[in-house]
Protein backbone atom coordinates (compact mmCIF):
# COMPACT_ATOMS: atom_id res chain seq x y z
CA UNK A 1 0.00 0.00 0.00
CA UNK A 2 1.33 3.43 -0.94
CA UNK A 3 1.42 5.33 2.33
CA UNK A 4 2.04 8.75 0.68
CA UNK A 5 4.71 9.45 3.26
CA UNK A 6 5.71 12.92 2.08
CA UNK A 7 2.12 14.11 1.80
CA UNK A 8 1.43 12.98 5.36
CA UNK A 9 4.58 14.68 6.63
CA UNK A 10 3.80 17.88 4.69
CA UNK A 11 0.45 18.08 6.46
CA UNK A 12 2.24 17.93 9.82
CA UNK A 13 4.67 20.63 8.70
CA UNK A 14 1.72 22.86 7.82
CA UNK A 15 0.32 22.30 11.32
CA UNK A 16 3.71 23.09 12.85
CA UNK A 17 3.92 26.39 11.00
CA UNK A 18 0.45 27.43 12.08
CA UNK A 19 1.85 28.12 15.57
CA UNK A 20 5.64 28.56 15.29
CA UNK A 21 5.82 30.83 18.35
CA UNK A 22 3.94 28.29 20.44
CA UNK A 23 6.33 25.51 19.42
CA UNK A 24 9.37 27.82 19.62
CA UNK A 25 10.46 27.15 16.03
CA UNK A 26 11.12 29.41 13.03
CA UNK A 27 10.98 28.97 9.26
CA UNK A 28 13.59 30.37 6.88
CA UNK A 29 13.81 30.61 3.09
CA UNK A 30 16.82 29.24 1.24
CA UNK A 31 18.26 31.05 -1.77
CA UNK A 32 17.08 29.36 -4.95
CA UNK A 33 13.91 28.05 -3.35
CA UNK A 34 12.92 25.74 -0.54
CA UNK A 35 13.00 26.34 3.19
CA UNK A 36 14.44 25.08 6.43
CA UNK A 37 12.72 25.02 9.79
CA UNK A 38 14.80 25.70 12.88
CA UNK A 39 13.70 23.42 15.71
CA UNK A 40 16.60 24.02 18.10
CA UNK A 41 19.58 25.74 16.52
CA UNK A 42 18.84 29.47 16.82
CA UNK A 43 15.22 28.91 17.81
CA UNK A 44 14.70 27.47 21.28
CA UNK A 45 12.54 24.50 20.30
CA UNK A 46 11.24 22.34 23.12
CA UNK A 47 9.38 19.15 23.97
CA UNK A 48 6.45 19.91 21.66
CA UNK A 49 8.80 20.75 18.80
CA UNK A 50 10.71 17.51 19.40
CA UNK A 51 7.55 15.40 19.42
CA UNK A 52 6.32 17.09 16.25
CA UNK A 53 9.73 16.62 14.62
CA UNK A 54 9.65 12.90 15.47
CA UNK A 55 6.11 12.55 14.11
CA UNK A 56 7.14 14.28 10.88
CA UNK A 57 10.15 11.97 10.65
CA UNK A 58 7.80 8.96 10.87
CA UNK A 59 5.41 10.56 8.36
CA UNK A 60 2.64 10.72 10.92
CA UNK A 61 2.43 6.92 11.08
CA UNK A 62 3.51 6.64 14.72
CA UNK A 63 2.05 7.86 17.98
CA UNK A 64 4.85 9.46 20.02
CA UNK A 65 4.42 10.72 23.55
CA UNK A 66 6.21 11.42 26.82
CA UNK A 67 5.37 9.04 29.65
CA UNK A 68 6.67 8.63 33.23
CA UNK A 69 9.45 6.14 33.81
CA UNK A 70 12.48 5.34 35.93
CA UNK A 71 16.25 5.23 35.57
CA UNK A 72 18.29 3.55 38.29
CA UNK A 73 15.59 4.06 40.91
CA UNK A 74 14.83 7.70 40.09
CA UNK A 75 11.82 9.08 38.26
CA UNK A 76 12.70 9.86 34.64
CA UNK A 77 10.63 10.87 31.59
CA UNK A 78 10.50 8.31 28.81
CA UNK A 79 9.44 8.48 25.18
CA UNK A 80 6.90 5.97 23.91
CA UNK A 81 6.59 5.17 20.22
CA UNK A 82 3.76 3.02 18.83
CA UNK A 83 2.88 2.24 15.23
CA UNK A 84 0.71 -0.11 13.20
CA UNK A 85 2.84 0.62 10.12
CA UNK A 86 6.36 -0.06 11.42
CA UNK A 87 8.12 -0.66 8.09
CA UNK A 88 6.75 2.50 6.48
CA UNK A 89 7.13 4.68 9.56
CA UNK A 90 10.55 3.51 10.68
CA UNK A 91 12.47 2.15 7.69
CA UNK A 92 10.98 3.93 4.69
CA UNK A 93 10.76 7.27 6.50
CA UNK A 94 12.49 7.68 9.87
CA UNK A 95 15.79 5.86 9.37
CA UNK A 96 18.74 8.24 8.87
CA UNK A 97 20.11 6.40 5.86
CA UNK A 98 20.89 9.15 3.33
CA UNK A 99 24.40 10.59 3.48
CA UNK A 100 24.02 14.12 2.16
CA UNK A 101 27.44 15.49 1.23
CA UNK A 102 27.68 18.72 -0.74
CA UNK A 103 30.96 20.66 -0.57
CA UNK A 104 31.66 21.22 3.11
CA UNK A 105 28.11 20.33 4.10
CA UNK A 106 27.49 16.86 5.48
CA UNK A 107 24.47 15.50 7.27
CA UNK A 108 22.57 12.25 7.61
CA UNK A 109 19.17 12.75 6.06
CA UNK A 110 16.06 11.12 7.46
CA UNK A 111 12.35 11.51 6.92
CA UNK A 112 10.15 10.65 3.94
CA UNK A 113 12.20 12.55 1.34
CA UNK A 114 14.42 9.43 1.33
CA UNK A 115 11.58 7.49 -0.28
CA UNK A 116 11.57 9.84 -3.27
CA UNK A 117 15.28 9.48 -3.97
CA UNK A 118 15.26 5.78 -2.98
CA UNK A 119 19.04 5.74 -3.23
CA UNK A 120 19.57 3.26 -0.41
CA UNK A 121 19.66 -0.49 -0.95
CA UNK A 122 16.91 -0.76 1.64
CA UNK A 123 14.37 0.67 -0.84
CA UNK A 124 15.24 -1.89 -3.47
CA UNK A 125 14.87 -4.74 -0.98
CA UNK A 126 11.54 -3.42 0.27
CA UNK A 127 10.41 -2.49 -3.25
CA UNK A 128 9.33 1.04 -2.51
CA UNK A 129 9.73 4.41 -4.19
CA UNK A 130 7.46 7.38 -3.87
CA UNK A 131 6.35 10.25 -6.10
CA UNK A 132 5.02 13.37 -4.39
CA UNK A 133 4.58 17.10 -4.91
CA UNK A 134 6.67 17.95 -1.83
CA UNK A 135 9.71 16.41 -0.15
CA UNK A 136 10.10 16.60 3.63
CA UNK A 137 13.40 15.80 5.32
CA UNK A 138 14.94 15.96 8.78
CA UNK A 139 18.57 16.77 9.53
CA UNK A 140 20.44 16.35 12.81
CA UNK A 141 23.19 18.92 13.14
CA UNK A 142 24.15 22.60 13.19
CA UNK A 143 24.97 23.32 9.55
CA UNK A 144 22.26 25.29 7.80
CA UNK A 145 21.46 23.88 4.33
CA UNK A 146 22.19 26.28 1.48
CA UNK A 147 21.24 26.60 -2.18
CA UNK A 148 23.74 23.91 -3.17
CA UNK A 149 22.24 21.40 -0.75
CA UNK A 150 18.73 22.14 -2.02
CA UNK A 151 19.84 21.72 -5.63
CA UNK A 152 21.47 18.38 -4.76
CA UNK A 153 18.24 17.18 -3.14
CA UNK A 154 16.11 18.54 -5.98
CA UNK A 155 18.09 16.58 -8.57
CA UNK A 156 17.69 13.35 -6.59
CA UNK A 157 14.03 13.72 -5.69
CA UNK A 158 12.97 15.02 -9.09
CA UNK A 159 11.34 18.10 -7.58
CA UNK A 160 12.07 21.81 -7.84
CA UNK A 161 14.02 23.18 -4.88
CA UNK A 162 10.98 25.22 -3.90
CA UNK A 163 9.12 22.00 -3.07
CA UNK A 164 11.65 20.86 -0.45
CA UNK A 165 11.37 21.47 3.29
CA UNK A 166 14.15 20.53 5.71
CA UNK A 167 13.76 20.52 9.50
CA UNK A 168 16.89 20.95 11.58
CA UNK A 169 17.76 20.33 15.24
CA UNK A 170 21.17 19.75 16.84
CA UNK A 171 21.63 16.72 19.08
CA UNK A 172 22.38 19.03 22.02
CA UNK A 173 18.92 20.57 22.00
CA UNK A 174 15.67 19.53 23.59
CA UNK A 175 13.90 18.87 20.29
CA UNK A 176 16.97 17.10 18.93
CA UNK A 177 17.20 14.80 21.94
CA UNK A 178 13.51 13.91 21.60
CA UNK A 179 13.69 13.08 17.90
CA UNK A 180 16.79 10.90 18.29
CA UNK A 181 15.47 8.87 21.23
CA UNK A 182 12.19 8.44 19.31
CA UNK A 183 14.17 6.12 17.01
CA UNK A 184 14.01 3.31 19.56
CA UNK A 185 11.65 1.17 17.44
CA UNK A 186 13.44 2.07 14.21
CA UNK A 187 16.76 0.74 15.52
CA UNK A 188 15.14 -2.63 16.23
CA UNK A 189 13.63 -2.86 12.76
CA UNK A 190 16.82 -1.80 11.05
CA UNK A 191 18.85 -4.34 13.00
CA UNK A 192 16.39 -7.09 12.03
CA UNK A 193 16.49 -6.01 8.40
CA UNK A 194 20.30 -6.09 8.43
CA UNK A 195 20.50 -9.62 9.85
CA UNK A 196 18.03 -10.95 7.28
CA UNK A 197 14.73 -11.08 9.15
CA UNK A 198 11.68 -10.46 6.97
CA UNK A 199 10.54 -7.16 8.48
CA UNK A 200 7.24 -7.36 6.61
CA UNK A 201 6.28 -9.95 9.22
CA UNK A 202 6.23 -7.13 11.80
CA UNK A 203 2.67 -5.87 11.83
CA UNK A 204 2.78 -3.47 14.79
CA UNK A 205 5.40 -2.22 17.22
CA UNK A 206 5.79 -0.22 20.40
CA UNK A 207 8.84 0.90 22.33
CA UNK A 208 10.07 3.12 25.14
CA UNK A 209 13.37 4.74 26.02
CA UNK A 210 14.43 7.32 28.61
CA UNK A 211 14.59 10.88 27.33
CA UNK A 212 18.28 11.76 27.40
CA UNK A 213 19.16 14.99 29.22
CA UNK A 214 20.23 17.82 26.93
CA UNK A 215 24.01 18.00 26.79
CA UNK A 216 26.16 21.14 26.60
CA UNK A 217 27.71 19.96 23.32
CA UNK A 218 26.65 17.72 20.46
CA UNK A 219 29.25 15.00 21.04
CA UNK A 220 28.04 14.45 24.60
CA UNK A 221 24.48 14.62 23.27
CA UNK A 222 25.24 11.88 20.77
CA UNK A 223 26.61 9.75 23.61
CA UNK A 224 23.58 10.26 25.84
CA UNK A 225 20.95 9.70 23.15
CA UNK A 226 22.66 6.52 21.97
CA UNK A 227 22.93 5.27 25.55
CA UNK A 228 19.21 5.91 26.07
CA UNK A 229 18.43 3.34 23.38
CA UNK A 230 21.38 0.94 23.81
CA UNK A 231 20.94 0.58 27.57
CA UNK A 232 17.38 1.75 28.25
CA UNK A 233 15.37 1.03 25.12
CA UNK A 234 12.61 -1.57 25.29
CA UNK A 235 10.75 -2.65 22.15
CA UNK A 236 7.86 -5.05 21.61
CA UNK A 237 7.15 -6.31 18.10
CA UNK A 238 3.91 -7.99 17.06
CA UNK A 239 4.83 -10.46 14.33
CA UNK A 240 3.36 -13.20 12.20
CA UNK A 241 4.93 -16.44 11.01
CA UNK A 242 6.99 -19.15 12.62
CA UNK A 243 8.60 -19.16 16.06
CA UNK A 244 11.78 -20.99 15.05
CA UNK A 245 13.24 -18.07 13.09
CA UNK A 246 12.50 -15.72 16.00
CA UNK A 247 14.21 -18.06 18.45
CA UNK A 248 17.24 -18.36 16.18
CA UNK A 249 17.64 -14.71 15.23
CA UNK A 250 16.32 -13.05 18.39
CA UNK A 251 19.56 -13.30 20.41
CA UNK A 252 21.34 -11.32 17.67
CA UNK A 253 18.97 -8.35 17.91
CA UNK A 254 19.53 -6.50 21.24
CA UNK A 255 22.51 -4.20 21.69
CA UNK A 256 24.18 -6.66 24.07
CA UNK A 257 24.74 -9.01 21.11
CA UNK A 258 27.64 -6.72 20.12
CA UNK A 259 31.08 -7.16 21.68
CA UNK A 260 31.26 -3.36 21.96
CA UNK A 261 28.30 -3.30 24.36
CA UNK A 262 28.68 -2.57 28.08
CA UNK A 263 30.27 0.89 28.25
CA UNK A 264 28.83 4.37 27.68
CA UNK A 265 28.72 5.18 23.99
CA UNK A 266 31.31 7.96 24.26
CA UNK A 267 33.82 5.44 25.61
CA UNK A 268 33.04 3.09 22.73
CA UNK A 269 33.39 5.97 20.29
CA UNK A 270 36.77 7.00 21.73
CA UNK A 271 38.03 3.41 21.54
CA UNK A 272 37.09 3.42 17.84
CA UNK A 273 39.29 6.47 17.27
CA UNK A 274 36.24 8.76 17.11
CA UNK A 275 35.23 7.06 13.86
CA UNK A 276 31.59 5.95 13.70
CA UNK A 277 32.37 3.58 10.85
CA UNK A 278 34.79 1.61 13.05
CA UNK A 279 32.09 0.85 15.61
CA UNK A 280 30.37 -2.52 15.26
CA UNK A 281 27.16 -1.62 13.37
CA UNK A 282 25.31 -4.37 15.23
CA UNK A 283 25.65 -2.35 18.44
CA UNK A 284 22.90 0.04 17.37
CA UNK A 285 19.77 -1.60 18.71
CA UNK A 286 17.52 -1.40 21.79
CA UNK A 287 18.58 -2.94 25.06
CA UNK A 288 15.61 -5.28 25.20
CA UNK A 289 13.35 -6.71 22.52
CA UNK A 290 10.20 -8.80 22.86
CA UNK A 291 8.49 -10.64 20.02
CA UNK A 292 4.81 -11.45 20.42
CA UNK A 293 3.76 -13.92 17.75
CA UNK A 294 0.22 -13.11 16.60
CA UNK A 295 -0.13 -16.51 14.93
CA UNK A 296 1.11 -18.83 17.70
CA UNK A 297 0.61 -16.74 20.83
CA UNK A 298 4.21 -17.37 21.89
CA UNK A 299 6.37 -14.63 23.44
CA UNK A 300 10.14 -14.39 22.95
CA UNK A 301 12.26 -12.01 25.03
CA UNK A 302 15.90 -11.06 24.48
CA UNK A 303 18.37 -8.64 26.08
CA UNK A 304 18.12 -6.47 29.17
CA UNK A 305 18.37 -2.84 30.22
CA UNK A 306 21.45 -1.60 32.08
CA UNK A 307 20.38 1.27 34.35
CA UNK A 308 23.83 1.63 35.89
CA UNK A 309 25.32 2.61 32.52
CA UNK A 310 22.48 5.09 32.00
CA UNK A 311 23.03 6.65 35.41
CA UNK A 312 26.71 7.18 34.60
CA UNK A 313 25.94 8.57 31.15
CA UNK A 314 23.13 10.86 32.24
CA UNK A 315 24.32 11.98 35.67
CA UNK A 316 28.04 11.18 35.80
CA UNK A 317 27.55 8.98 38.85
Amino acid sequence: MNQQLNARAAHLVDQLLESPELLKVSAHSIAGGGRWIDCGLQAEGGLAAGLTLARICTAGLAEISIIPGEVAGSGWPHLQVSTDHPVAACLLSQYAGWQISVGRFFAMGSGPMRAMAAREELFQKLDYRESASQAIGVLEGRKIPDEGVLQYLAERTGLPASAITLLLAPTASLAGSVQVVARVVETALHKLHEIGFDVKRIRSATGTAPLAPVAKDDLTGIGRTNDAILYGGRVTLYVRGDDQSIAEMGPRVPAMASMAHGRPFLAIFAAAGNDFYKIDPHLFSPAEIVFQNLDTGHVHRFGKVMPEVLRHSFCGE
